[in-house]
């Protein structure tokens, strides 16, 4: 399909977008990636008991790090210089120069703090490590085996850090081992490497480019900030004025003590940044023809550690539990291969997209895979057939694309079978 071809569709479907039945987000969802980890307060997810007979003794999990620092120098600079540039022009609203102070101020505190976790994304891995050990007494004790990785950056190894250290604190006598090193690198973020699949998300970008340009532009957020709209579209980059502070908008809830600037934004505006960002993550990410449906593979090393790490912990007596921090950028891609709750969801349309694939619902701060193993538990030999397993889908339960056995639960022989299908496709 050729690019002028894929705009006009996009162009003759864009009126349809008020009749979908896409939901409304609110400003927590608008944040895409940005969204922080639900709170129980908001979000308390709610576990089936264990199936009759059978009884937990592994886990098998990824996590992504919790809510940082935006990533980039340009990310606090480029708005301020935007919004600096309106003022010595004179066609800042009064609105607009408090904005313009407000990213002064946060621009000053992320120097040195780009990438790094703030205090709520230490606490989010706290949180969820106490529900854990919780959730599941039996996998999470005193003599449990806990093995726990990170890619080498270091928000992922302070969150590592931090579910380890609260598991230590509630079992004093688990065994933690714990590495981060160039030897993790390939499994827990391999996106990086996979050329083919960097090809195939760089060269169907102008999807989603074009998608997010056909867009109603954002005139209510432009008339709060600047008096002059000739200005703004001669001297400034309009589109990436809005993207550049709606981006520090959205990323304010990683914070604790930094005000709100979700007044600048309708809620259409919300809604459409969030759009435009959603199909971006999805061609980048998702499982579409628009990338020969290639890209999620790009997690099959990590999806063949899983499996090799499960099968090793069958054949030991011990008590154990694999954990796994990296980013949204391998989770995301890690959930479509799995078919966790239909994440594996296949579309040309990116104008019906966000009826059915919703990137914060897979991906926020702190998001995380759980694959819970239970065993028969009155057997003292099992086979691989008597394994089942539930998928926890940032705590809450998920699908498979798999037949169940009773529930959310599936045989382990189910999903590792069709695993090691996706695996071998592309396997080098």
């Amino acid at each position: 399909m050729k690019r002028a071809l894929s705009l006009s569709i996009v162009l003759s479907l864009t009126s349809l977008i008020s009749e979908a039945q896409i939901p409304t987000v609110d400003e927590y969802q608008a944040g895409s990636q940005q969204m922080a980890y639900p709170v129980p307060e908001r979000y308390q997810p709610k576990l089936s008991q264990s199936p009759d007979g059978y009884v937990p003794f592994h886990m098998e999990h990824y996590g992504r790090h919790g809510s940082r620092w935006l990533l980039n120098t340009n990310d606090y600079d480029k708005p301020v210089q935007y919004l600096q540039k309106a003022k010595e022009a004179g066609v800042l609203t009064p609105r607009g120069e408090e904005v313009l102070e407000e990213l002064m101020v946060i621009q000053q505190d992320s120097k040195g703090r780009l990438g790094e976790l703030t205090p709520l994304g230490h606490r989010q891995h706290r949180g969820i490590a106490r529900r854990m050990v919780e959730n599941f007494p039996e996998i999470f004790t005193d003599s449990t085996y806990l093995d726990a990785k990170s890619t080498m950056v270091i928000r992922c190894i302070l969150s590592m850090a931090n579910e380890t250290a609260e598991m230590q604190m509630l079992r004093p006598g688990m065994k933690i081992k714990m590495d981060a090193s160039a030897t993790t690198q390939k499994t827990l973020a391999y996106n990086s490497e996979d050329t083919v699949a960097r090809r195939l998300s760089r060269e169907a970008r102008h999807y989603s480019e074009d998608y997010a340009a056909s867009l109603p532009k954002p005139d209510a957020f432009y008339d709060k900030l600047f008096t002059d709209r000739a200005f703004l579209n001669d001297s400034l980059d309009a589109q990436d004025v809005f993207d550049r502070v709606f981006y520090i908008a959205v990323n304010m809830q990683s914070h604790d003590d930094y005000p709100s600037i979700y007044d600048l934004f309708t809620q259409e505006e919300l809604m459409n940044g969030w759009l435009a960002r959603n199909a971006d993550w999805y061609i980048s990410s998702g499982m579409t023809p628009l990338t020969e449906n290639r890209v999620p593979y790009n997690q099959r090393y990590l999806l063949k550690n899983i499996i090799e790490s499960a099968d090793t912990a069958m054949m030991s007596p011990n008590i154990s539990a694999n954990l796994r921090f990296g980013h949204e950028s391998i989770l995301l891609p890690l959930s479509v291969l799995m078919g966790i709750n239909n994440a594996g969801y296949q579309t040309e349309d990116l104008t019906s997209l966000a009826e059915h694939w919703r990137n914060y619902e897979i991906f926020p701060m702190a998001s995380n895979i759980q694959i819970v193993f239970y065993k028969p538990e009155n057997k003292s030999e099992y086979s691989l057939d008597d394994v089942l397993i539930k998928v926890l889908l940032n705590e809450q339960e998920a699908t498979l694309p798999l037949k169940p056995v009773t529930g959310n639960y599936y045989r382990w022989t189910d999903l590792r079978k069709k695993s090691m299908e996706n695996i071998e496709k592309y396997m080098e």
